[in-house]
């Protein structure tokens, strides 16, 4: 099983990626808690140049109040990480968490019918970017 919905943007520049990727999040109700630049953080902690790499924490309140309600504990697996990352010229992948695959591991019908919800709705934002 797959453990990402991906996205491959052809002809574009990273920044133009990352902002149709944090539209898209906002147009399905997802803010963006965190943003983590991984090529910025490799170059400082260990002195290794990579391509742009960008982790965006993205969460939809209603969808993780109602995890949480489901699974108290569940906010361990939150929020969902969609990166936006360089691959060759003019190419930038968007990948996603698939939340049918990362909550597998928690025995909760109803939490899984939750998380097939969420799929549903960054495989939208995918769809969008």
């Amino acid at each position: 099983m797959t453990y990402t919905l991906d996205r491959t943007l052809s002809a574009t520049s990273f920044e133009d990626a990352v902002r149709r990727t944090k539209s898209a999040l906002s147009k399905h109700g997802f803010g963006v808690l965190t943003e983590i630049d991984v090529k910025a953080t490799m170059q400082k902690k260990i002195g290794v140049d990579t391509n742009d790499y960008l982790i965006l924490g993205a969460c939809n309140p209603h969808m993780a109040f109602e995890a949480m309600k489901l699974e108290p504990k569940v906010g361990a697996m939150l929020p969902c990480n969609v990166i936006v990352r360089y691959v060759s010229a003019g190419d930038v992948v968007v990948s996603a968490i698939d939340p049918v695959a990362s909550m597998q591991p928690i025995d909760n019908e109803m939490l899984n019918l939750l998380a097939g919800k969420v799929r549903s709705m960054l495989a939208d934002v995918l769809s969008e970017v």
